[in-house]
C-alpha cells in the first residue's frame, strides 16, 4: 500500500522506522491542497489534524487510518505541542507513514519547526509539504492583492499573538511602520493593540485596513476600516477568529476586484446526501458556485455477490432483445460483473441498448459504446413509448436490487417477456450527523438535495432521535419519483429540477438561491 503513490517507497529506512510528512492543507478551502498532499492524506496510516482545512479532507483517508485530532483551536488544543511532538515520534516509530496536516502552510506560524526539531532528535525521517498561507490566500479571495507596484514594493507576515501589550513585544512595529503591505494572522483579539502600535509607530491612522474572517470559505466574511476605527467596525460586526488582517493601500482594490463573494451560491448551506463514491461531481459543482457543502452519505453502493440472476443472464444472454439500464451505478455494476466472470462488453453485440438519463449514457459511452435509446424525460414511465413501436421480444432491465415495478410490469402487458436483472443494492450508509444537525438547528441549511427515494429515506433515519422533524427540511428533488417520496415523508420540497440530472439540479439550485432573500422557506 505504501508504495501505490510517488516516492512513498521510500518513506522506510534501514531501522524500520515509518516517516512523517508536516503536510500544508491550505486555508480552508479544500481545493487548494497540493496534489502531494492530497496523495499523502490518502495514503497515511495515520492523520494528525488540525481543525483548519482538515474535515474536508478526512474523508478522503484510507479504510482504517487513524485519525488524531490535535485540536488547535484559538486557546483551546486538544493536545498540547509536547504531546503533538511526542506522539509523531511514537508513531513513526510503530513503522506508519503519519501525515500532520496544518492548516495553511506548517512552517506560517504553524509550529512546523518545532515538529521538525523533534523528529530529527529521535532520528525519524520526514518531508514537508508546503500548502498555501491563508496570508497569501485570503487577501486574494477578498478581492485584495497584497503586492501591487502602484503600492508597495515590500510585504510583511506578522503573528497577532504578541500584539497584546503584555510585556515586551519582539515585533519591531517601526520597521512595519514602513512596509507598504502588513498581514496579521491570528490577530483578531489584539486588533486594537495592532492598529495603536503601528499609528505611534508612524503608519498613517488613515491607513486602509482589511479583516477577513473565515478566508478562502463560503463563510468568509470581510470588513474594511482605517487604522483609527478598524477595531470598533470588526467588533460592531461580530468578527471572530480564525482571521487574518491586512494593512495597507493595497486593501483599497478591494472594492472593484473582489470576486468570490460573487458566486451565485456563496453564502449558502447545501446538503448532500448521494453516496460518499458519487458525492464528488455534485459537492464540487456546489463548492465552484461557492457553496458551504456538508456531505452526509446516507447510502452506499454495494455489488451483489454471488449473483445467480447475473450468472443466469449472462449465460442466456443470447436471448435478450433489449438491455436497459436505469442508472450510471446499473452500468458500472454490469461492466464489472462482466470482467469479473471473464467476460467483456461483446455480450452486447446485436442487442439495443436503452438507458434513462444521459449520464447513464454517458457510462456507456466513455466505454466505446453508443446507447440505442434515450427517453426525452429520465424516469421509467418515458421508455413505454420506445417499446410500443416494435415487436414484443425478451427485455433485461438491469438496476438496483430495490426498486419500482412499474417498468417491468407495463412492458408486460404490452407484451414484452421482461427479467429483471439486480445488480448492485443500496444500503445505510450510517453517516456522522455532527456538524449537519448543527447546522439544521442553527438555521443555517438552505436546502438538502435529494437524488433518489432511497436517500430521502435514510436522510430522515440519519435524524431519527434528533429532535429535527422532516418539515423542517428545505428539500430539493432530481425528479418526480423523489419529490414524491419528499412529500410522502413529510419533508419541506421546495425545488425539483427540471432536468432530473445532476447539472439539472444544481441549475435548479442557483434559480433557489442566487441573489435572493428570505422567500419560500430560503434565506
Amino acid at each position: 500500500m505504501l508504495c501505490e503513490t510517488r516516492g512513498l517507497c521510500e518513506i522506510m529506512n534501514m531501522n524500520d522506522f515509518g516517516k512523517v510528512f508536516l503536510v500544508g492543507a491550505g486555508p480552508g478551502d479544500p481545493g487548494l491542497i497540493t496534489v502531494r498532499g492530497l496523495e499523502l492524506v490518502r495514503t497515511a496510516d495515520v492523520i494528525v489534524h488540525d481543525q483548519l482545512g482538515a474535515p474536508a479532507f478526512l474523508a478522503m483517508a484510507k479504510p482504517g487510518a487513524e485519525l488524531i485530532d490535535a485540536g488547535k483551536r484559538s486557546g483551546d488544543h486538544t493536545l498540547p505541542q509536547n504531546d503533538i511532538n511526542s506522539l509523531l515520534v511514537v508513531r513513526a516509530k510503530a513503522g506508519k507513514l503519519v501525515v500532520r496536516l496544518k492548516g495553511g502552510d506548517p512552517l506560517v506560524f504553524g509550529r512546523g519547526g518545532e515538529e521538525m526539531d523533534e523528529l530529527h532528535r529521535a532520528g525519524i525521517p520526514f518531508e514537508v509539504v508546503p500548502g498555501v498561507t491563508s496570508a497569501i490566500a485570503g487577501p486574494a479571495y477578498a478581492g485584495i492583492p497584497i503586492t501591487h507596484r502602484s503600492c508597495t514594493p515590500a510585504l510583511a507576515i506578522v503573528t497577532g499573538h504578541e500584539a497584546d501589550g503584555k510585556g515586551a513585544s519582539n515585533i519591531p512595529w517601526s520597521s512595519l511602520a514602513g512596509i507598504g503591505t502588513v498581514v496579521f494572522l491570528m490577530g483578531v483579539k489584539t486588533l486594537a493593540s495592532i492598529a495603536r502600535h503601528l499609528i505611534e509607530a508612524g503608519k498613517p491612522a488613515e491607513t486602509p485596513v482589511a479583516v477577513i474572517e473565515r478566508a478562502t470559505s463560503p463563510l468568509q466574511r470581510t470588513v474594511t476600516g482605517i487604522l483609527s476605527d478598524i477595531d470598533s467596525k470588526a467588533r460592531e460586526a461580530g468578527i471572530k477568529p480564525p482571521a487574518l488582517i491586512v494593512v495597507g493601500d493595497v486593501v483599497r482594490y478591494r472594492e472593484q476586484l473582489a470576486w468570490f463573494e460573487k458566486r451565485p451560491l456563496f453564502g449558502r448551506t447545501i446538503v448532500v446526501t448521494r453516496a460518499r463514491a458519487q458525492a464528488s461531481d455534485l459537492s464540487a459543482a456546489l463548492r465552484a458556485r461557492g457553496a458551504d457543502v456538508i456531505e452526509c452519505p446516507t447510502i452506499q453502493i454495494e455489488p451483489l455477490s454471488p449473483n445467480p440472476e447475473f450468472d443466469a443472464f449472462i449465460e442466456n444472454h443470447k436471448e435478450y432483445n433489449d438491455l436497459v439500464f436505469t442508472s450510471v451505478n446499473g452500468v458500472d455494476g454490469f461492466v464489472s460483473g462482466l470482467v469479473e466472470r471473464g467476460r467483456d462488453l461483446r455480450v452486447l453485440a446485436g442487442k439495443r441498448i436503452v438507458c434513462i438519463g444521459p449520464a447513464t449514457a454517458d457510462a456507456f459511452r466513455t466505454r466505446g459504446i453508443m446507447p440505442d435509446a434515450i427517453p426525452e424525460t429520465y424516469v421509467a414511465e418515458s421508455l413505454l413509448p420506445l417499446f410500443e413501436r416494435r415487436i414484443p421480444g425478451r427485455v433485461a432491465v438491469l438496476r438496483a436490487e430495490q426498486a419500482r415495478e412499474m417498468l417491468p410490469d407495463a412492458l408486460r402487458k404490452i407484451g414484452y417477456s421482461v427479467d429483471v436483472i439486480p445488480l448492485y443494492r443500496t444500503i445505510y450508509g450510517k453517516p456522522d450527523t455532527t456538524i449537519l444537525v448543527d447546522a439544521l438547528r442553527s438555521g443555517r441549511v438552505d436546502a438538502v438535495t435529494f437524488t433518489s427515494s432511497s436517500t430521502v429515506e435514510r436522510f430522515l433515519e440519519a435524524l431519527d432521535g434528533t429532535g429535527i422533524g422532516p418539515g423542517s427540511i428545505p428539500g430539493v428533488a432530481i425528479g418526480p419519483v423523489t419529490a414524491e417520496t419528499c412529500r410522502e415523508r413529510g419533508v419541506k420540497l421546495v425545488g425539483m429540477s427540471g432536468e432530473h440530472t445532476i447539472p439539472g439540479l444544481v441549475s435548479k439550485l442557483d434559480e433557489l438561491l442566487s441573489n435572493k432573500t428570505d422567500e419560500g422557506g430560503l434565506r
